[in-house]
């Protein structure tokens, strides 16, 4: 199936590792020209941007930081001074917080400082980075954004909640953004992809593993690449009209039992 991707202009965040270099891979394999942001892993995203020129598509390194709104802006001028403006934007960026969830945190303990900051860039950073490549797609006429979100906003875990609350804004921003920027060609659709199969997996431990893969109905887990080739259908003109939709990718969370629950 021909994309229709030859020669746009995507711009992957969160693109130097797991299902953001995949999805710069995917592009890329389609003729993209891909600007791929990091925010502190330069060497892996230029890596990465190799892979892109490689398999056919031109590559761009920017970085980008969720937390620093001028920093954002920056990073978007700099995609459309290289390529002239934005066609597809894949918001995969995400702030983690700490390095694992803790399940017996009670909700009431966890810091208003920990809610602010995980709210302010997953789901406000996010609404940024929109903000600033919208323009350009109005201008085109023609536009497709991805949202990457998570199992975890409809199922949540046990323990804290500021991250699935974050990200189940953007669900509520996708069917906004379908009604505001549909009659100027923008389609906006938001991907939930559960554990998928990256680099951080192995550390999690097989029990972890295992125990989400059970409840899958093929009984295992997607690998990035399978997510990129998801994202890169909404991100392309073989989407010809599906807007302001939730897609939960094959191995979301929404469907594995609580670990620890």
């Amino acid at each position: 199936m021909d994309m229709g991707l030859r020669g746009r202009v995507a711009l992957v965040t969160g693109a130097s590792t797991g299902i953001g270099a995949a999805t710069a891979r995917a592009f890329g394999g389609e003729g993209a020209r891909v600007a791929l942001t990091y925010r502190t892993n330069k060497d892996k995203a230029t890596r990465v941007a190799k892979e892109v020129e490689s398999v056919g598509g031109e590559a761009l390194t920017v970085r980008l930081d969720l937390e620093d709104r001028a920093g954002i802006a920056a990073a978007v001028s700099a995609v459309v001074q290289r390529w002239g403006g934005v066609d597809v934007l894949v918001a995969n960026a995400v702030r983690w917080g700490g390095s694992a969830p803790d399940f017996s945190a009670r909700f009431e303990d966890v810091p208003a400082e920990e809610w602010q900051a995980m709210v302010d860039a997953n789901l406000l950073g996010t609404a940024d980075v929109v903000r600033q490549v919208l323009p350009s797609m109005r201008a085109r006429r023609w536009g497709r954004i991805v949202l990457v979100s998570s199992g975890v906003a409809e199922e949540g875990l046990p323990g804290p909640g500021p991250y699935g609350t974050a990200k189940s804004g953007l669900h509520g921003m996708a069917r906004a953004l379908a009604w505001n920027a549909g009659s100027d060609g923008v389609l906006v659709n938001v991907v939930a992809p559960g554990l998928t199969l990256t680099e951080r997996v192995p550390s999690l431990g097989s029990h972890y593993v295992d125990t989400f893969a059970a409840a899958v109905p093929s009984r295992r887990l997607s690998t990035p690449d399978e997510v990129a080739r998801l994202v890169t259908f909404l991100g392309s003109e073989a989407n010809g009209n599906l807007t302001g939709e939730l897609v939960r990718e094959g191995s979301s969370a929404a469907r594995a039992p609580h670990v620890g629950g």
